[in-house]
């Protein structure tokens, strides 16, 4: 058994439904310190809903006045899981790692744990090999993805900024690939921003319809114009900003009653060519063109972020073609994960993990064919930012 997967055999076997960490972290930590980290445990979010943060650092091996000029990589990543579902669905318990048919069965396999052992047991090797590197890494793990995220990676960043603490590179465990680890990696997020639209009528009799005021039918020729809408086109590598309704509900539920109101639950998923306030104002124009009387509220949920080809997806490419011979396809795909976060305080963030085909669903697995390549990845990558630096 490789390092990689009895790591991650022992993470799996944590019954780390969200919020619970259920000791990923201490192990983790235990094995980052070991190799000179320092760790820092931040835990927030009320009582019934405890979360746990760890960040940990290890500095570059030079002077203090030489460390604060060097570059940090972060592997970020978050040891929650979703529950388990119903057990009698599983093949095997899903917080007991089962190796079967050339696959690793648990849940977390894919959705990331593999990718936090593969994290480990890189840094554990490079630092063996380059000791006294120029590089300094972090490790930045939460047990709030899953869930709400207001208590994790979200609380992390909030204290890293308020020390001034700069982030160079990011990785993002996150399972990335389709068919083999490697096949693709997100070098980006759409952002995602939520509405809830009330539009006042006056209720009425069915039968007496000039005595009432149906918001349905005066919403109706609005929300046409919305649906139509070009929000934006896109660029090379998101596509235009979309926007759906996600739920509509009006009436009392009586055939002869006219409702009174309205309410429209909807989404924006939107690129870098759109912002929050431009979306707010061209949605809010047409309600005010169709004179329309509503009340209208936001929650952005995120914002979009962006690495366009430079050092950290050229290290990353890099070692993905050395290690399987594959050319990356880089996508910003797919719905939000911590990167959103971290990409406030980082310039470069990308996410990379193994095949995202079993997340989230009963007997998630991940191949055992691809856990040490993974592995093999994340230490070409480091070898190729150490490189970078010494050359």
């Amino acid at each position: 058994m490789t390092a990689t997967l009895a790591l991650a055999k022992q993470l799996i076997a944590c019954p780390s439904e969200t919020p619970q960490d259920a000791h990923c972290q201490n192990i983790i930590g235990q094995r980052l310190a070991a190799l000179g980290f320092g760790l820092e445990t931040l835990v927030s979010g009320p009582d019934h809903f405890r979360v746990t943060n760890l960040w940990a650092k290890r500095p570059a091996a030079q002077s203090e006045q030489a460390q604060a000029a060097t570059p940090l990589i972060v592997f970020a990543g978050h040891t929650d899981v979703v529950p388990s579902g119903p057990l009698e669905q599983w093949t095997s318990d899903p917080f007991t790692p089962t190796e079967r048919d050339g696959k690793l069965y648990g849940r977390g396999a894919a959705d990331m744990k593999t990718s936090l052992a593969a994290f480990v047991v890189a840094t554990e090797e490079f630092i063996a090999a380059q000791p006294a590197t120029p590089l300094a890494i972090g490790f930045l793990l939460t047990s709030d993805e899953e869930g709400p995220a207001l208590d994790g990676t979200v609380k992390v960043v909030e204290l890293l900024r308020a020390r001034g603490e700069r982030l160079d590179y990011c990785i993002v465990g996150e399972p990335t690939s389709v068919k083999r680890t490697g096949d693709m990696i997100k070098n980006g997020r759409r952002g995602t921003m939520s509405g809830r639209l009330t539009v006042k009528g006056v209720q009425g009799h069915i039968a007496y319809p000039q005595l009432a005021k149906n918001p349905i039918h005066l919403l109706a020729p609005a929300l046409a114009e919305l649906v139509g809408l070009e929000w934006d086109r896109g660029n090379a590598f998101f596509p235009p900003t979309s926007w759906q309704v996600s739920n509509i509900h009006g009436g009392t539920g009586a055939s002869n009653v006219i409702p009174g109101t309205l309410v429209v639950d909807f989404n924006f998923r939107f690129c870098t060519e759109s912002t929050p306030e431009s979306l707010q104002a061209r949605l809010q124009a047409v309600l005010d063109r169709h004179g329309l009387d509503f009340d209208l509220s936001w929650v952005v949920g995120g914002l979009p972020f962006l690495t366009t080809p430079g050092t950290l997806v050229d290290a990353v490419a890099s070692a993905i073609r050395a290690e399987t011979g594959l050319a990356t396809e880089l996508s910003t795909s797919g719905g939000t994960s911590d990167g959103r976060f971290i990409a406030s305080i980082c310039p470069q963030v990308l996410e990379l993990g193994p095949p995202n085909a079993s997340i989230h669903k009963i007997d998630e697995c991940v191949a055992l064919a691809d856990i040490e390549p993974l592995k093999n990845i994340y230490r070409r990558v480091l070898d190729n930012l150490h490189t970078g630096l010494v050359a």
